[in-house]
């Protein structure tokens, strides 16, 4: 495995997702249960990278050391790098040029976010290749919002175009790079768009030009998403979600990705998990009745079902009910109450009860 260093590009104004944004970095918001970042940080680490800069504004620098501090807790190293103004994706090789000091690099964007059964071993299949640059691409509903590959017949990557009106293929070229000792300089020697940036396009192309890209494509196997929207961050984390909960697998965790490369020891990997609550479970409520094998949010859920709210949100009349529990013998609203009610589809009727719940 070669010494490929990481960087991990966190900067850019995240206009996308204000009003959130304005006190925050986008790519240290929630994705569940975990900031952003960690998610780009875990997959440089699957793909054995020990070495990593961080680029990121000059307000919100200070920000990522307290969130992912040196990365020692994780047996690796992080270093952070200012980009004084958002001028492109290939200015990222430029700033991390005396860091990388040669060596190939990994680039990945802080907003996106890659998992899958077998993804360590793409990555470090990509890592074995020493010369030219490696590109993940992914077959997307919406190709038009993303850079996209067109293939000649024999499937290889013929040109990329740019967020096309009328895209020549599925593939979308997703946020993950891998590129050889000779980003930097051809970072240098690119002009700037219409829109003043160093397109990370035209660095792509100068591989190409020198038959020295390749693609690889992302199964069916693998999820591949950017989280720059207000529905995409949703999106994102209620996927996390159901993967951690319905499946039991810790997605984006450092600490699981540390222990799994050998970096650090059980005891220090359930330490830092711990401290972080990443292995906690859902609290469990007791709610149900000692007559009653059914739960109560279950019997809860029937009755809204058919009840008519005038309007109202009934998850978080379900949410209120539920958070009324005072003991474990069950809810202070009777079912009984609760099945009138419904009978009645009135809500006026409804709120009475809770409200007598309420000074119960």
């Amino acid at each position: 495995m070669t010494q490929r260093k990481g960087i991990i590009l966190a900067g850019g104004s995240g206009t996308r997702l204000y009003p959130i944004t304005i006190g925050v970095s986008k790519q240290l918001l929630p994705i569940y249960d975990k900031p952003m970042v960690y998610y780009p940080l875990t997959v440089l680490m699957m793909a054995g990278v020990r070495e990593v800069m961080v680029i990121t504004t000059p307000n919100d620098v200070d920000q990522f050391q307290r969130v992912l501090g040196d990365g020692s807790q994780w047996g690796i190293s992080l270093k952070y790098e200012v980009q004084p103004s958002p001028d492109g994706l290939a200015q990222a090789f430029i700033l991390a040029e005396h860091f990388l000091a040669g060596a190939p690099a990994i680039l990945v964007l802080g907003d996106n976010i890659f998992c899958g059964h077998g993804l360590p071993n793409l990555l470090q299949e990509a890592d074995k290749t020493t010369s030219g640059a490696t590109i993940f691409t992914y077959h997307a509903a919406d190709p038009e919002r993303y850079g996209v590959v067109d293939l000649d017949k024999n499937g290889m990557v013929k040109r990329i175009v740019e967020k096309p009106s009328v895209p020549p293929s599925n593939y979308a070229v997703t946020g993950l790079y891998f590129v050889d000792e000779t980003a930097p300089e051809r970072a240098k020697n690119i002009w700037p768009s219409a829109r003043g940036e160093l397109e990370i396009t035209c660095l792509l192309k100068s591989y190409l030009c020198d038959d020295a890209l390749r693609m690889q494509k992302m199964g069916s196997g693998f999820a591949w998403m950017d989280a720059g929207t207000h529905d995409s961050l949703l999106d994102a984390g209620n996927f996390i979600r159901t993967l951690t909960e319905r499946q039991g697998l810790q997605v984006g965790s450092p600490d699981r990705v540390a222990h799994d490369m050998g970096w650090i020891g059980e005891a220090k990997q359930k330490k830092c998990a711990q401290k972080k609550n990443l292995i906690e479970g859902p609290t469990p409520i007791h709610l149900s009745k000692p007559s009653d094998n059914s739960t109560n949010a279950e019997n809860i859920s029937k009755i809204y079902a058919d009840m008519d709210l005038g309007g109202l949100n009934p998850n978080n009349l379900i949410s209120n009910c539920l958070a009324k529990e005072k003991d474990q013998i069950g809810l202070l609203l009777s079912f009984q109450k609760i099945d009138e009610t419904r009978k009645l589809g009135r809500v006026e009727g409804f709120m009475k009860e809770m409200d007598k719940a309420n000074s119960s």
